[in-house]
């Protein structure tokens, strides 16, 4: 996917990728490291990447007193990569990271043990947000036509959505689904 070091195609057209502000400090924390990823040039960007999360921390274990003893931190980031000079959005998806932590009696070590997670979810989302934006570049540069939506589509659904949608039928079962004409 890298050929040619830091000067291939994928390896500049990754530079070439503004990462958008994101809330919050689980943003900040993510938009540092898929700038790092990304190797950012500084010059004029061909793509925008613009990211949502959703957080949620889940406690899991409960003692007969009501105590929480495990918590799961979970981390989604949806994602959209636009060319700048059309407003084409060239790739959306979305990427999930998970973490469990164990709830001890030291209300220090909890903390410690939540901003770790934090931390290293960010770390992982950015991986694989930087996975697919590389492999999608990669398709672009050998001329690998990615499907684009153009930039009229409608904005896509918050974070939080369900982003399941029925796969599209394929030619001809869309026409074998419609009900015979009348032959009157």
């Amino acid at each position: 996917m890298y050929a040619g070091g830091g000067s291939g195609a994928v390896a500049r057209a990754a530079a070439s990728v503004d990462v958008a502000p994101i809330a919050g400090k689980s943003g900040w924390l993510v938009r540092h490291a898929l700038s790092d990823r990304l190797g950012s040039s500084g010059e004029a960007a061909a793509y925008r990447l613009d990211v949502r999360l959703d957080e949620k921390l889940q406690g899991l274990g409960q003692l007969s007193d009501d105590t929480i003893t495990r918590e799961r931190r979970t981390m989604r980031a949806r994602y959209q990569l636009v060319n700048v000079a059309t407003g084409a959005i060239v790739l959306d998806a979305t990427a999930t990271a998970d973490a469990g932590l164990d709830v001890v009696s030291s209300e220090y070590s909890v903390i410690a043990a939540e901003q770790t997670a934090q931390e290293n979810l960010s770390r992982e989302l950015a991986d694989q947000i930087v996975t697919r934006v590389a492999t999608r570049l990669r398709e672009a540069s050998r001329g690998e036509a990615p499907v684009v939506v153009p930039a009229t589509a409608p904005p896509p659904a918050p974070a939080n959505a369900p982003l399941v949608a029925p796969p599209p039928l394929a030619p001809g079962v869309a026409e074998a689904a419609k009900p015979p004409a009348d032959p009157q």
